[in-house]
């Protein structure tokens, strides 16, 4: 009596080959799926709403349609670190003044709604949403923070040198 196990070799499995992914850009996908929802919604509501409300709503699709095809002929892997700067920047300041704005909101609601509230009590009620609302302040400091620390383009620095070059020669 063999008290060894046999091994058996197990046949190699070769992975399926999967079909490759139709070439269409991101932006593409977005202009083909909002617009057939849009086409479907607009189809449905069309005849529920009143005729002037029906017309805007179709002139609205319309301005949507060519709005979504500019945006479809964007191609992203043209856009540089540096386009994306301003929009970075943009991104960080909204979300710093959405939190301290939410953040005021929350304080002017319990001062003036439930003022039987003592300071302690408001922490302890409504705590989770304070939590929120200084990480989205926060989470904005690190997205300008990241933006500061970001190195500059070579062509701003080059363009900087020579505006001192200048200077320096008046």
């Amino acid at each position: 009596m063999d008290m060894e196990p046999e091994v058996t070799p197990q046949p190699t499995v070769e992975s399926p080959e999967f079909s490759e992914p139709a070439g269409r850009k991101p932006l593409e996908l977005l202009r083909d799926t909002e617009g057939l929802l849009r086409r479907q919604t607009i189809e449905t509501l069309t005849p529920v709403l009143p005729q002037p409300l029906a017309t805007r709503l179709e002139a609205a699709s319309t301005v949507a349609e060519t709005s979504l095809q500019e945006l479809a002929e964007i191609d992203l892997d043209e856009i540089s670190d540096a386009e994306l700067q301003p929009a970075r920047i943009f991104m960080g300041l909204t979300f710093v003044g959405l939190g301290a704005l939410l953040l005021l909101f929350l304080l002017l609601y319990l001062t003036t709604l439930r003022p039987e509230l003592s300071p302690v009590e408001q922490i302890q009620q409504y705590w989770y949403q304070y939590i929120w609302f200084v990480c989205i302040g926060v989470t904005g400091m690190f997205m300008l923070g990241r933006e500061a620390m970001r190195p500059q383009p070579e062509a701003r620095i080059e363009q900087e040198e020579e505006a001192e070059g200048q200077d320096l020669r008046i």
